[in-house]
């Protein structure tokens, strides 16, 4: 049966409207991003003609080794606390109805201030006299203040605070799709609140806990502010040092750093992808 020219032409454009709705954000993306990101990509094999020795050095520069390992260690512990602490209030956030607005607005809270107020805040906290030493030295607990600024517990207490919403809504979302009836069932074949759980609850949550897990660690590889105010110049993140290199005119450098970051990010949001579950978890709102 032969299709009509009208019904034919309006088939096509329906097929067309969704790129033509898309086009402005892809332009932008290639102006603004996509030809910056490959100017930093080139300008990393000039130095100052064409060279690999930018990346050749690399394994043997024992401060990029030091720093690069710092940097995925910090990730990997705000990643860690981030998903401790925000599991629970996830949690509460979906069976607390009544409390569920006041939950969401502090859990938006962070968001309706700037990170580098934020982390200002943290310096005010944790300075030698800062709040929380004058409160630990009123009380009768410290003869004179503690170092806590500029240590790596410092960073990464104020970066969990300030990537924890990144973690609990996608465990939210997660736990909003779970069909209250499962747990029912299984509570009514006996099974404690605890079993239920441990069987029913927290592995059909995986995919948002899987998606917050990688949303913030690669969030926390390129952090650079709270790093930077709050850890200051002993605890050096990759972000950092690319930013001192730039400081110091040393753009091929900074540029292979950027490079090495981003190749990083890149292969571990791949590798990500190819676990059970990343890739139904952003899915999940579309359902």
């Amino acid at each position: 049966m032969a299709v009509s020219r009208p019904f034919a032409a309006s088939f096509a454009w329906q097929r067309t409207v969704p790129y033509l709705l898309a086009a402005p954000l892809l332009i932008f993306m290639l102006v603004f991003y996509a030809l910056p990101v490959l100017s930093m990509l080139m300008r990393s094999f000039f130095n100052p003609g064409l060279t690999l020795s930018n990346y050749t050095s690399l394994p043997d520069d024992v401060v990029f080794i030091k720093v690069f390992w710092n940097t995925l260690y910090t990730s990997i512990i705000v990643t860690l606390g981030t998903l401790l602490l925000g599991y629970p209030v996830a949690l509460a956030l979906v069976r607390t109805r009544r409390l569920a607005p006041l939950i969401l607005i502090v859990i938006m809270l962070p968001f309706w201030t700037s990170v580098l107020v934020r982390s200002y805040a943290w310096m005010v906290l944790m300075g030698r006299h800062g709040l929380i030493n004058e409160a630990m030295m009123a009380a009768g607990f410290l003869d004179r203040p503690m170092r806590l600024l500029n240590t790596p517990l410092a960073t990464q207490i104020a970066m969990v605070h300030i990537l924890l919403p990144y973690m609990i809504l996608p465990i939210a979302n997660a736990l909003r799709q779970i069909d209250p009836s499962l747990a029912r069932a299984a509570s009514g074949l006996g099974a404690t609140p605890l079993g239920t759980f441990r069987q029913v609850i927290l592995p059909l949550s995986m995919p948002g806990v899987a998606a917050g897990t990688l949303l913030v660690f690669v969030l926390a590889l390129g952090f650079y502010i709270t790093p930077a105010m709050v850890g200051g110049p002993r605890e050096i993140t990759l972000s950092m040092l690319i930013a001192q290199q730039v400081d110091q005119l040393n753009w091929s450098y900074a540029a292979c750093l950027s490079a090495v970051l981003l190749a990083t990010a890149l292969v571990i949001i791949g590798a990500a992808q190819r676990l059970p579950g990343i890739g139904n978890a952003f899915k999940m709102s579309a359902r």
